[in-house]
């Protein structure tokens, strides 16, 4: 195990920023969802744009194991199952784009994701209350395909599931609850994709992953301690620029 981890040559630096990588993810997972949308643009500017896609997948899976510990009593499955057949062909899209990419275009694709992503939080995070977003079934349709490409792409579904769970007016543990539910099942249906098609989760990315696994204990056991004493919106905005700025990045 410690020579396939030796094999991926990387620095102190980075090291340390994939460490940070898994305390955020269980951070994310354990209710401060904005937290993920750091991480994508982090390990692309590690591992290359698609490989780290399929990096982090794994780490989220685990990672959800705590969100639907910890809220899986509280899930709405009335807007799990309504969402859950156009994420899947939004996750089909998110395939035959990725695909049909290279890795310089597959970069973009994936920081005009993550910056469409940061984009919708800082709309909601103004708009909140002033606004009224559509509740119809052509809403579902095009919140779950985008939900489903943005997922495939970066695993950077985190906002527009936001937007749409809480224009559905979800109480707080109600929120949390269906996002853990949805995103495990989404995570787990991509992980054979990703292995087959993409090729990006091999048993020598899956040993990264499980050495990683600590950090994300760590970065849940914070989340589960700290969620309720952070000042949100602080903690929102902060997130909100780091993600920007590391988005922007990958333009580079």
């Amino acid at each position: 195990m410690l020579e396939t981890l030796l094999s991926f040559n990387l620095s102190q630096e980075s090291w340390a920023l994939a460490i940070l990588c898994g305390i955020l993810i269980g951070i994310a997972k354990t209710g401060l969802n904005g937290a993920a949308m750091l991480v994508v643009p982090i390990l692309a500017g590690i591992f290359g744009s698609k490989p780290s896609v399929g990096l982090l997948l794994p780490m989220l899976c685990f990672a959800d194991i705590f969100g639907v510990s910890y809220y899986r009593r509280h899930a709405e499955w009335y807007y799990i199952i309504r969402l859950m057949p156009w994420a899947l062909s939004g996750i089909v899209i998110g395939l035959l784009v990725g695909a049909a990419v290279n890795e310089e275009h597959f970069k973009i694709i994936l920081a005009v994701t993550v910056l469409a992503g940061i984009a919708i939080m800082i709309w909601r995070e103004r708009k909140q209350g002033a606004t009224t977003v559509p509740k119809s079934r052509w809403f579902s349709i095009i919140m779950g395909l985008a939900g489903g490409f943005t997922t495939m792409i970066g695993n950077a579904a985190g906002p527009v599931m936001a937007l749409y769970l809480l224009s559905m007016q979800l109480p707080k543990y109600s929120y949390i609850g269906t996002t853990a539910w949805f995103f495990m099942i989404v995570n787990l249906v991509k992980v054979p994709l990703h292995v087959i098609f993409w090729h990006t989760i091999t048993m020598r990315s899956l040993i990264f992953d499980i050495a990683m696994i600590p950090a994300i204990i760590v970065g849940a056991g914070i989340g589960i301690t700290t969620v309720k004493n952070i000042p949100e919106q602080l903690y929102r905005k902060i997130i909100i620029a780091m993600t920007v700025l590391a988005a922007f990045k990958l333009f580079l």
